[in-house]
Order: C-alpha cells, then structure tokens, then sequence
C-alpha cells in the first residue's frame, strides 16, 4: 500500500505543470514566462514559444511571479520581494515575508534578478567582427576582430579580451596589431575585490612594437545585474615597452581601468566602454590611454550589430603613438 502511494504521489507531482510568471494585459491577454528585467518602460518576459518578448510596461494591468525579485520604484533604493501576485488593473501586490503591500505599477521604474556574493558559475561574452572593403582610388581592406568573455563561480571572476586589426591600402599593410589581456578577480564583499592581471600587444607597424604589462591593486564593483555593469579598479603594473629601432624601455605605472555596460529599452541596446588609463612613475611617457566605447543593438538573443570607436595613445615617449579606429560590424553573444 506504501508503495502505491508513493507512486501516486510522484505522478501527480510530474503532471504539475512547472510554475510561471504571469502577464495580464490591459486588451485581456495573458501571457506566461519568465520575467527577465523591467527598464526604460519596457518589460522582457523569456518564453519557450517566442523567445524573448519586450511587453510595454504602460500595456499592463497586473501580473505575478515566484521569482526572487528586486523591485525599484526609484533610482536609488530598492526592495527584495519573494512574490509578486496579481491584484487590480494597475496595480500588483509584494509579499517580503513581511505584510504583502499593493503598489501602483506606474510607481515601479524597474525590475532585475538580485545577485549573490557567491555565485554558482556564469560565464558571458561578445565576439564581434567588423570587415570593411572599398574599391575606389585608393583600394582598402579592413579587418577588426574583438572577444570579450567573463566567466564568475564562487568569490573568483574569471576576465579574458582579445584583438585583431589589420588594414591594406593599394596592397600595402598600413595596419596590423593584437593585444590580449587577463585579469582574475577576487571579491572581499559585494562591492571590494582585488586584481591580478596580465597583458599583452603586438604591433608591426608602429614605433611601439611591443607593450607587455603585469600589475595588481584594488577594484571597486558599483553595480551588477540584469541591466549592466561598472567596476573601478586601481592598479601599480609593471610595463616592458620596445620600440621599433629595438631600443627598451622598463618602468613602473599607476593606472586606472574601467569596464562599464548598460542595456537600454529591454535589453534591445547595449552601451559599453572599457578602457585604462595610465601615468608613469618615471620619466620615460607623459601618459598612456587604451579605450573603446560603443553601442550594440540586438538583432536577436543572440546575434547583435555594434559600432564601436578605439582610441590608443602613447604620449610623451621616445616614439609615440595616437592611432583612433571607427568600425561598424556584426557579433554574437552569450
């Protein structure tokens, strides 16, 4: 009979439809998925039927979810709730473990997932690829290739960029160089973390042939969630320049990096930049700035187009370098 019962149990249990957020809309349709991430008036609700669906926040009469969500109703400050159930048009009702309160929806400007300190493992990135050929009086070949991947488990973040730009004239290479870097992260709290990173660039035109930089030093995460990124991180590296008459140079430089993304209207658009900024110790550059900005638009959940600019300049040394690059292209993300 124990057995039996057991049985029954199970099957019941398998025949559950599994649990899903709602969506009512003020027409009278409802919609079922996963709430993704309210910004800009507009609300991403993941689904197994149409992918992701970008519902205008103004278009809803209520909805519910058993997702742990953090819920803004202003720029500032914001509350973790454990539910969200529905309640009259206009409004939603929050359950915290505390009394459930009714809000009005029009007060709520944005809805993201909260992000533990420990985290299982995550990993995300871009490749993006820009290709350009003209065919005029002067016939030019541009190539621009770029990744940027960042994989997190635990207290440890895991970042890895990369690129490739090469460019021809009439035939004649006016442009070829690469760089890689590596940092790892380790998170003290929420916001503090420490850096270790490593850095390579290789460049066959230019006087500054070779730049090779390890360095250490304190960052600071402002923010991390649905809807983007920023981080501070100061650092003392230690850079090896050589220059194209073979000639060296070895010394110390403080230097501030940034990484910052934010998507914007859904997720439908992505502004980013990352960059570092640097002075050296000793009397051998003025300074050194290394930057991109850009802004992706996403064809679909996976493939995007971007456009992007890069700046890169050695100013003060024995031979300098000012090189700025414009590219428009194609990527895919994770």
């Amino acid at each position: 009979m124990f057995p039996k019962t057991l049985l029954c149990v199970a099957l019941s249990t398998l025949s559950l439809p599994l649990l899903a957020d709602t969506v009512w809309l003020k027409n009278g349709d409802r919609l079922t998925g996963k709430i993704s991430v309210l910004d800009g008036g507009k609300l991403l609700l993941e689904t197994d039927y149409g992918g992701s669906i970008p519902l205008k926040w103004s278009a809803i009469a209520t909805l519910e979810s058993d997702q742990k969500l953090l819920i803004k109703q202003d720029d500032v400050t914001g509350e973790v709730v454990q539910t969200m159930q529905a309640s009259e048009d206009g409004t939603v009702v929050l359950a915290n473990g505390a009394a459930p309160r009714t809000v009005e929806l029009a007060s709520i400007s944005q809805i993201i997932h909260p992000k533990p300190l420990i985290q299982d493992f995550t990993w995300k990135g871009n490749i993006d690829v820009a290709m350009d050929y003209k065919r005029a009086e002067t016939d030019t070949d541009d190539y621009d290739v770029s990744f940027d991947t960042k994989a997190r488990h635990g207290l440890w973040r895991h970042n890895g960029n990369g690129n490739y730009n090469r460019e021809y004239r009439d035939g004649v290479t006016v442009t070829d160089n690469w760089d890689a870097e590596y940092a790892l992260d380790r998170f003290l709290d929420e916001h503090w973390f420490w850096q270790g990173r490593l850095s390579y660039k290789r460049d066959q035109i230019e006087d500054v042939r070779r730049q090779r930089t390890i360095g250490t030093g304190p960052g600071y995460q402002f923010w991390d969630n649905e809807l983007g990124a920023f981080s501070l991180a100061s650092l003392i590296n230690r850079s090896d320049y050589e220059y194209a008459d073979g000639s060296k140079d070895e010394f110390f430089l403080a230097a501030v990096k940034w990484d910052y993304n934010r998507y914007l209207v859904g997720k439908t658009f992505e502004l980013f930049s990352s960059g570092e900024v640097g002075k050296p110790l000793e009397d051998v550059a003025d300074y050194a700035l290394d930057a991109e900005v850009g802004l992706r638009y996403k064809v679909t959940d996976w493939a995007s187009l971007n456009m992007k600019a890069e700046r890169d300049i050695v100013s003060g040394a024995e031979s300098e370098t000012d090189e700025t690059r414009y590219s428009i292209g194609f990527g895919v993300g994770w």
